[in-house]
């Protein structure tokens, strides 16, 4: 549910790059969602086909682009994703803390098709 205040944003996002470019319509959106970020690839979608109706933004590909979380370790400086059911440094077995990586959600760029002349 908490999709639907964000994919709200999304839409007047790229309205607002549309109509500063002079945009006749949106052709796709392009986000990235970190996969400890909250939010579900699947609900943006289907809040993005009803928020969108009736926009410039409307029949837009929304294109998701996941990141896995990682981890770092302490020691050896390196970031790894976490192995299942552990948190040791593939490289030297420290366990790895976690980092903000995964927890991103930012719209990386909007494609738009300009009026033909």
């Amino acid at each position: 549910m908490h999709e639907y205040p964000i994919t709200e944003q999304i839409v007047r996002i790229a309205e607002e790059s549309a109509r500063n470019n002079n945009a006749e319509k949106v052709v796709a959106i392009n986000l990235v969602v970190g996969e400890l970020s909250g939010f579900i690839g699947d609900s943006i979608q289907m809040y993005f086909d009803i928020i969108s109706k009736g926009t410039i933004v409307e029949g837009a590909q929304l294109n998701i682009r996941y990141i896995k979380p990682k981890l770092k370790c302490e020691k050896c400086d390196i970031y790894f994703t976490r192995p299942k059911f552990s948190f040791a440094c593939p490289q030297c077995g420290a366990n790895g803390v976690p980092t903000e990586i995964g927890k991103e959600f930012f719209v990386e760029d909007i494609e738009i098709a300009l009026p033909s002349t």
